[in-house]
C-alpha cells in the first residue's frame, strides 16, 4: 500500500505562504513550463529546469540544502519516493502536509470535489461531514490545466460531487478543456439529475468522454433508502437515471453485495433489464472495510463465497440481455468459474494487495486482489489455482 499523505520533514518555505498544488518536474524539456506550480523533483543528478520549488527525498537532503538555499525547498520523507515526471502534489506550508493529488503512472485517479452527502450509506467508505470546503474544488481547478493530455482516465468523487453546484460544471468544463481525450467518471447517488433541467444542464458540458456510476442497491424502494440512510432516495435515484439517459447521457449502475442486498439480486437484475435495460454499464462490486462499513460489520460483512450463487444468477441474467456487466473487487477463486469473464482488476493500486495463498496462483495477474483493508475481515475460502 502506497502512502498518500504525510508531512515533511523540512521545508525552507514561510508558514504563511498559501498552500499549492506542485506538478513535479524532472529536467529542463518535456512539460510546458508552470512557474507557480511546477517544482523541480531532485535525485541526485542536478537537471534544473529552474523552478522556483524543489522537491526532494531525505537521502538527498545535504546535497539539495548546499544546491538550492535559494528556492522553496521541501524535503519529503522517503516513503515518497514513488513519485515521479508529471506527478501532483498538495503542499501546505503552514502544516508541513504533503497529499498526493495525481499520480501519472497509477491506474486510476480520483478527485475528491467535497465531503458533504445527502446520503449516509451503512458501508460509505468516505464518511459524510457537514463543513465548507470550497477550496476543494478551486484546488481541483488548479490541478486539471496541470495533467497530461493523456492521461486515461479520471474520477470525480465525494461526498456527493453535485451538492457543490456551480463549481460541479467548472471542473467538468475545465477537464473539458484541458483533457478532451480523457474518460471523466463520477461517482454521484444521482439524486439532483432528478431536476431536468440539471441533467441537461450536465450533458451540454460536451465533453464526449463523460459519465456516471449511480449505486442503485435494491429493486425495494424500502431496502435501498434503508442502505442508505435516506427516505425518498430510491425513487429520487430512478428519476435522476432516466433523465440522465433522456439527455444523451452515459450511465453506470454500481451495486455494493454484502449482507442486505446479496438476497435480492436475482430481483434487481430483473428490475434493469424491465425499466433501465438502456444503461451502459452494471457493476456488482465488493465491500471495502473502510469508513462507516468497519461500524456495521455486524450489519453489511459475510464471505463473498457464500453469496457466489445469487451473484453467479444476477450477471448470467444481465449478460443474457446483452447488457454490459462486471464484477469488480472479488477474488476469482471466490466467483463461480462461469462469470470469471465478468471480473475485472479493479481497485486502485495503491490500496491493492494479494493475500499470502495467492503468490502461487496461476490466475493472479487476472485477479482483481483485495483492498489493503481486507484484513480486517477476509474469506476462509480464499485458494490458489494450480
Amino acid at each position: 500500500m502506497l502512502r498518500l499523505s504525510g508531512f515533511a520533514t523540512s521545508a525552507n518555505i514561510e508558514q504563511s505562504a498559501p498552500r499549492s498544488a506542485l506538478r513535479l518536474v524532472t529536467s529542463p524539456t518535456g512539460l510546458n513550463p508552470n512557474r507557480n506550480h511546477d517544482a523541480y523533483l531532485f535525485r541526485g543528478k542536478t537537471s534544473d529546469p529552474g523552478c522556483q520549488w524543489v522537491v526532494t527525498f531525505e537521502e538527498h537532503r545535504a546535497e539539495a540544502e548546499k544546491l538550492f538555499s535559494d528556492r522553496g525547498l521541501i524535503i519529503l520523507p522517503d516513503y515518497f519516493s514513488y513519485l515521479g515526471e508529471g506527478d501532483v502534489i498538495r503542499f501546505a506550508p503552514d502544516r508541513k502536509a504533503v497529499r498526493v493529488l495525481f499520480r501519472k503512472e497509477a491506474n486510476a485517479n480520483y478527485f475528491l470535489v467535497t465531503e458533504r452527502c445527502n446520503h449516509l450509506c451503512l458501508m460509505c467508505s468516505q464518511p459524510p461531514k457537514d463543513v465548507d470546503d470550497r477550496w476543494l474544488a478551486k484546488e481541483i481547478l488548479e490541478v486539471l490545466p496541470l495533467l497530461p493530455s493523456t492521461t486515461p482516465f479520471l474520477g470525480i468523487t465525494g461526498g456527493e460531487p453535485t451538492l457543490v453546484g456551480e463549481d460541479f460544471f467548472k471542473i467538468l468544463s475545465c477537464a473539458r478543456d484541458h483533457l478532451p481525450a480523457t474518460p471523466i467518471h463520477i461517482l454521484s447517488n444521482g439524486r439532483t439529475f432528478k431536476d431536468r433541467a440539471f441533467a441537461q444542464r450536465y450533458q451540454a458540458i460536451g465533453h464526449r468522454r463523460l459519465s456516471v456510476g449511480i449505486p442503485i442497491y435494491s429493486a425495494d424502494p424500502e431496502v435501498h433508502d434503508y442502505v442508505v440512510q435516506s427516505k425518498g432516495a430510491f425513487d429520487e435515484t430512478i428519476r435522476g437515471i432516466m433523465n440522465l439517459k433522456a439527455v444523451g447521457a452515459e450511465v453506470e449502475i454500481r451495486v455494493v453485495v454484502h449482507k442486505q442486498t446479496y438476497e435480492g439480486l436475482a430481483d434487481l437484475s430483473d428490475f434493469i433489464f424491465r425499466n433501465l435495460t438502456f444503461v451502459d454499464h452494471v457493476t456488482f462490486m465488493g465491500l471495502e472495510i473502510t469508513g462507516f462499513t468497519r461500524a456495521n460489520m455486524d450489519k453489511l460483512w459475510m464471505d463473498p463465497y457464500d453469496y457466489r450463487s445469487e451473484l453467479r444468477a444476477a450477471v448470467q441474467y444481465l449478460a443474457a440481455a446483452r447488457i454490459n456487466v462486471s464484477v469488480y473487487n472479488h477474488q476469482l477463486c471466490l466467483l463461480d468459474g462461469s462469470i470469471h469473464q465478468y471480473a475485472k482488476r479493479s481497485i486502485s493500486d495503491w490500496k491493492n494487495e494479494y493475500a499470502d495463498e495467492c503468490a502461487s496462483c496461476t490466475l493472479r495477474n487476472r485477479c482483481g486482489g483485495f483492498f489493503s483493508s481486507s484484513s480486517l475481515a477476509r474469506s476462509s475460502h480464499i485458494a490458489a489455482f494450480q
